[in-house]
């Protein structure tokens, strides 16, 4: 009895009567903007992605870091002929498979209405999360979009917290009955009941976009980590090739509400890569220091994982002969992004085809939104799978009469928004 009475003093002594905490290692591995992109896609001269081998590196990194949680930025919908067919449930099949761990809602997410969105979270063996949204008089929903949750990793209780775009109505089809939340009270609030509950490692799971995470996790207190999406913006310390260079460092580096080190990171778009960053807490849980972080390439060097491969092969077969069929041809590359600094030249053929489809009745101009241009075309022979790559959206071509100052003031509002 003696003994154990000096051993308390002792520990009273070093320890202030409480346990001394440990330095706690998370290694997170992320994913965002996927866009139903099953397959390999060509980009820039260089062929990455694929959900079979992605699995690989998963699994690879699962068996060989400390501490593992997986997680993903929003839209895994539209964007192939996988989700024409299966509204996201191959998508989701990929995701079960290789267990993630929470996924913050896209805005991509409710193109066709909560519905859809509600059975792909019928069948997740995640949490999917928006905390600024209010759902609750949503009958397909509400009970099943989640605001947070807590993941567990080797015993340790990790926060998570999910966000979305506040641009959601005017981009989506949420429906009137889904509601937007101030998104920095809303998040907020679901971080002090993490906190409250003892639970001091706290990670935001965002849809909103790189520029946009930088600022809120300014506006947060007791956030550490922002795991981002929507602007398909890649972050990286390495080069993927001389045509495939970073848009900034990664991970992006900043400071909470608290002053305290909070870090941004997003993997770019439809699996091209996978993120990857260890970060070290203290026993506070407030960031210490990070390691091995950058992007890994998806290179088609990387064996395929057998089980997902299977899968895929299965969901291929309906798809594959409408994916093959040619439809075109096109004599040089038809980049998405704008040539020079100037117009985007698959934006101008696009608009050209509907001013071409329409002039019979009238049209004099056509219009497309830059986010309707979803991906490149290289040369040669073009396919029905990848036109819906470049244009997946079921959108309905019309002709309206407007006068002068309305297209002016059309085309002001874009400019000012940024799009």
């Amino acid at each position: 009895m003696l003994g154990r009475v000096r051993l308390l003093a002792l520990l009273a002594l070093v320890g202030g009567g409480q346990a001394l905490a440990q330095d706690f290692t998370l290694t997170v591995l992320h994913t965002n903007d996927m866009h139903a992109h099953l397959e390999p896609t060509r980009v820039s001269g260089s062929t990455l992605g694929g959900y079979s081998r992605i699995a690989t590196l998963i699994k690879k990194f699962r068996m060989q870091d400390d501490n593992v949680i997986l997680l993903n930025g929003g839209d895994m919908f539209q964007g192939t002929l996988y989700f024409n067919t299966y509204k996201g449930l191959a998508d989701l099949a990929f995701m079960n498979y290789v267990g993630f761990d929470g996924m913050a809602a896209g805005n991509h997410e409710f193109d066709e209405g909560p519905a859809t969105f509600a059975d792909f979270i019928r069948g997740a063996q995640f949490p999917v999360m928006a905390a600024n949204i209010d759902v609750s008089e949503d009958e397909n929903l509400n009970g099943l979009l989640g605001k947070s949750a807590v993941t567990y990793v080797m015993g340790e209780p990790i926060g998570l917290v999910g966000m979305i775009t506040p641009e959601l109505p005017e981009i989506s089809s949420p429906g009137d009955k889904i509601k937007m939340l101030d998104i920095v009270s809303t998040v907020q609030a679901e971080i002090d009941k993490h906190l409250a509950r003892g639970i001091n490692k706290i990670v935001v799971v965002s849809h909103t976009g790189n520029n946009e995470e930088m600022e809120i996790a300014r506006q947060l207190k007791g956030v550490d980590i922002i795991v981002g999406g929507h602007s398909h913006t890649f972050l990286g310390n390495t080069p993927i090739s001389d045509r495939i260079q970073p848009a900034g460092k990664y991970p992006a580096v900043g400071k909470n509400a608290d002053g305290d080190t909070a870090l941004v990171v997003q993997a770019w778009n439809w699996g091209l890569v996978l993120g990857r960053i260890k970060v070290v807490f203290d026993g506070e849980g407030k960031i210490k220091s990070w390691h091995d972080a950058d992007p890994i390439p998806v290179t088609q060097d990387i064996p395929e994982e057998p089980v997902m491969k299977s899968i895929l092969d299965a969901f291929r077969l309906p798809v594959e002969d409408l994916q093959t069929q040619v439809v075109g041809s096109a004599v040089n590359e038809i980049p998405r992004g704008a040539h020079d600094g100037g117009e985007s030249i698959m934006g101008c053929m696009i608009a050209d085809a509907q001013l071409a489809a329409t002039k019979h009745i009238g049209a004099v101009a056509a219009f497309i939104n830059a986010g309707g241009v979803r991906a490149n075309m290289d040369a040669g022979e073009i396919t029905y799978g990848k036109a819906i790559e470049v244009q997946p959206f079921g959108n309905t071509l019309v002709v309206v009469d407007l006068k002068g100052s309305e297209i002016r003031d059309a085309l002001e509002h874009g400019v000012e928004s940024g799009g």
